[in-house]
Parts: C-alpha cells; structure tokens; sequence
C-alpha cells in the first residue's frame, strides 16, 4: 500500500505515554533482550530538524549503554559496494544497533541528484528489501520509523538551529539541494517500495517535538514486545559462576 506523508501533517501534541513509564519498560524490555541473545537494528529516518536525535537521546538513557551502538551520517565511501559500510555494524547476540540516517538516506541522495536511473532505482529498492529480509531471517528485529514534520515547521526548527552557536554544527545533516517537493516524491516512492512484511515503516507525526519522541518510543516497545520473549530463560540456560571463571 503506498504510504502518503501528507496524512501525518497535523499533531496532536500529546504523547501516548509518559516518558517515565517508556523508559522502565525499554530498561526491562533490553534486559530481556540480552538475556535471550536477540538482535536488534533501529532505523531513525525522516526531515532534518524532525526530532530524531532527541528521541534517540530518550532511548539511549532507557538502556544499558553496554548493549547498543549508535551510527550517525559520515563521509561516504566510493570504492566499495554501497551497502558495505552497514554490514560492519550490524548488531550481534544481545546487541541493538541505532542509525541515525542509514541506507536509506543514501539512496535517496543518489536519486535526487539524477544518478540512478528509474532501473537503478528499482534495483537499490529490490537490494535494500533483500539486505533487510537476510537480516529478518537471521532472527534479527528491524525497526524502521520516519519521522516527518510540515515545510513550515521543519523551516522554523533549522532557522533556530541556525541562530544557535552551539547548535549551528547540526547543519552537517542539511537537507539535499532540492526542492522539499522533490524531496518528498523520492522519500515517499522509496517508503512504499520497501514497506515490507518483515521490516514495515512506522511514521511519526514529529509535528511537535515531545509527542513525535515519545510515539517513537512507543513504536520500539511495542515492537520488542511483540518479539522479544518476556519471560526469563530456564535454569538449565543459567551457567553456574564455577564454570564462568574456569
């Protein structure tokens, strides 16, 4: 089903949960996690200046830091396959991997600057659909939210970012040199492209700041819910201290 970012263009400003209660349920959900040697991977898309590093911030003060790895943008590397980079970060038994930008955020630059053809495109959408699934069928948990904000609100965040000494440096994530229409047609053709069985998109309407993190949390507790086995393994999984320092 085509997914329609125009429909997430009004907030109703009032988060589902308290962040105290997402918090006590993320900490005991990771620790299940772990114990159970699940993998996770979280992919935080969406408009600059639409909240995705304040809900990550969230996020990480929930969980042990021992657990989880988080990636931001850098500089792209030219000589390898494209998804090359991504395959060094994929999370291990316990592990939870959160990406700040990801492939997707690659693609979507490479088509907006009229590098791939509509045949390219389709085949980066095909790569990206099976890159996930090989992960899917690993037993590792996918999470994928995109948040999205209006023009107008996404133009007041990044002129306050702007005026911001401290926060000018944030500018490292601008907005590719096209028009927010343009923008939007690509996001919204690679969204419906790879909205799939085993690794579906979650929107966040990020209207307003609060309410869009606290959505997104509760996005990934549900999620983990839905996987993660909530109760603790039997003693015969326990290894005794004895055998731990042999």
């Amino acid at each position: 089903m085509p997914i329609d970012l125009t429909k997430f263009e009004q907030s109703s400003g009032e988060p589902v949960a308290s962040s105290m209660v997402l918090t006590d349920r993320l900490g005991r959900l990771q620790l299940a996690q772990v114990v159970h040697h699940r993998r996770a991977i979280l992919v935080f898309e969406g408009w600059t200046g639409s909240g995705k590093r304040a809900a990550i911030r969230q996020l990480a003060a929930s969980w042990d830091p021992c657990w989880f790895a988080t990636h931001c943008p850098s500089t792209e590397e030219q000589d390898r396959h494209w998804l090359a980079r991504f395959w060094a970060l994929l999370p291990g038994a316990g592990h939870s991997q959160i990406l700040n930008g990801s492939w997707y955020r690659h693609v979507v630059a490479e088509r907006i600057a009229g590098r791939l053809t509509d045949k390219a495109w389709a085949r980066r959408c095909d790569e990206i659909n099976e890159f996930e699934a090989q992960q899917s069928d690993h037993g590792t948990l996918l999470v994928k939210l995109f948040f999205h904000v209006t023009e107008a609100i996404q133009d007041e965040r990044l002129a306050e970012r702007a005026g911001d000494p401290w926060q000018r440096w944030l500018g490292v994530e601008a907005p590719a040199p096209a028009p927010r229409a343009i923008q939007q047609e690509v996001w919204t053709d690679l969204l419906s492209h790879t909205d799939t069985r085993w690794a579906p998109w979650t929107l966040i309407d990020a209207n307003g700041a609060d309410a869009g993190a606290g959505v997104a949390l509760a996005a990934v507790t549900e999620a983990f819910e839905k996987v993660i086995p909530q109760e603790p393994p039997g003693e015969q999984r326990v290894v005794p201290m004895a055998q731990k320092s042999a």
